[in-house]
């Protein structure tokens, strides 16, 4: 050993060596894999070069390293947003016709639902298809009663009065009142603000298209074109296609299959259309042939619109047991005003088993229920009680029209068939009324 060299520099030296090697065994460790860095070391010693100093390699090497790997970082930066879910909703206007079975069946073969908007007036002569319709799981929407341009645009009143015809059509039939609505031609053009303002205010829910099929565009589109429109048209997660079901539109059922199958491989869930779901519909833009039309006044929007949004909100049933029958009106049936009850004549009557006749130019209901003939005269307000083997008798009472409905108070009508109130029940779930 050259004696210019003293022993404890040696000695330190040696520790230092020592020190410096552990150091580079760790940090050689975590760098050979090349899949991972080191944030930091926590080291609670400092290396002190003086004879006294000593440093323990095992309690060294079991300090914590907080490390990253590069794969986790590279995880954490590049984790994938989930993506939406694509959803299509298949959609038919102006039926049922005799093309409407063969979209059915096709959209059975496929367990497709779909949502048609109906003409009231096909629907009356096919209550056969609406019933399949619904019993098959698909949605009813509410395209007006004849599809008239001129009787619909010329103002408010007039779409209105046949949104609420083509209402009572279906609910005769399947016993729904469809709050989705499909303007004959589309918005665009058609609607100014109070059309949009008014409908929503009656509880209805208004639904235009982002995917024109064209089926419509001339008479006998063909397939090969109407499935081009379709398939050209931009994808995004929510496609609302417009189709028709309506007289002369074979070539439509001809193209379902491969629409069908378009939307499929491009990996879309099909759904009915729902209240619940976000409004799609144009922009406002009114022609100017119907820019000059009157808005409906506040009196008539308060005994139509107002009144109308309570039949789609779940509320109190009224409970009638009259003699031996027992039936119930729900809420929009019914009416508290002036505290008696009003109810429409047709409907309480016909839920009772009456028969109910309208004679428009006397402006008279007659309501037949054995023993009893009523008749309503809505000129006069008054009800006249027709009973075997007695004079007749008559009572006035407070009549009012609400939605092309004849509304009269239910205690009147109930006393005059026979059937005076013997209890009233009321709570937040059930009010209930009982007869003899």
């Amino acid at each position: 050993m050259n004696k210019g060299v003293s022993k404890p520099f040696f000695r330190r030296s040696l520790k230092w060596i020592w020190t410096v090697a552990v150091i580079l065994f760790y940090l050689f460790s975590y760098h050979s894999s090349a899949l991972s860095t080191y944030s930091a070391l926590d080291i609670d010693q400092t290396i002190n070069h003086s004879s006294s100093s000593k440093i323990d390699a095992a309690s060294y090497a079991s300090k914590p390293v907080h490390f990253q790997t590069l794969s986790s970082a590279a995880q954490d930066q590049k984790q994938p947003t989930p993506k939406q879910p694509k959803t299509v909703y298949l959609t038919f206007d102006d039926g049922p016709s005799k093309n409407t079975p063969e979209v059915l069946n096709i959209l059975k073969e496929e367990k497709v639902p779909a949502t048609f908007f109906v003409l009231g007036e096909q629907s009356k002569q096919s209550p056969e298809l609406i019933s399949r319709i619904v019993n098959e799981g698909h949605a009813i929407g509410n395209h007006t009663y004849n599809h008239e341009y001129s009787q619909l645009y010329q103002n408010f009143v007039s779409f209105w009065n046949q949104i609420k015809q083509t209402e009572e059509v279906i609910n005769d039939i399947v016993g729904i009142r469809p709050q989705l609505i499909r303007a004959p031609g589309g918005t665009y053009g058609h609607f100014d603000q109070t059309y949009f303002d008014l409908l929503e205010k009656g509880g209805y829910h208004v639904v235009d298209w982002n995917v024109d099929s064209g089926d419509s565009t001339r008479k006998n589109v063909p397939a090969k074109e109407i499935i081009s429109n379709v398939e050209k048209a931009k994808l995004n997660d929510r496609m609302i296609v417009l189709m028709h079901d309506g007289a002369g539109h074979n070539e439509t059922v001809k193209a379902l299959p491969q629409i069908i199958s378009f939307y499929r491989d491009h990996g879309y869930t099909f759904k009915t259309l729902t209240p619940e779901d976000e409004p799609l519909h144009f922009s406002v833009h009114v022609e100017s042939k119907w820019s000059h039309r009157i808005a409906p006044g506040t009196a008539w929007i308060e005994s139509h619109v107002d009144v109308n949004a309570e039949l789609f909100h779940p509320g109190t049933v009224l409970a009638l047991e009259v003699g031996r029958m027992q039936t119930e009106l729900k809420s929009g049936e019914y009416r508290i005003e002036n505290n008696k009850y009003m109810v429409p004549l047709r409907t309480l009557m016909e839920k009772l088993g009456a028969e109910v006749y309208w004679q428009g130019q006397e402006r008279q209901v007659t309501i037949s229920q054995e023993p009893y003939l009523l008749v309503v005269d809505l000129k006069k307000s008054l009800l006249q009680i027709v009973r075997p083997e007695s004079k007749a008798s008559s009572i006035q009472i407070s009549i009012s029209i609400r939605n092309d409905k004849v509304w009269v108070p239910l205690r009147e009508v109930l006393q005059s068939t026979g059937h005076p109130i013997q209890e009233v029940t009321m709570d937040n779930d059930k009010r209930g009324i009982k007869t003899l």
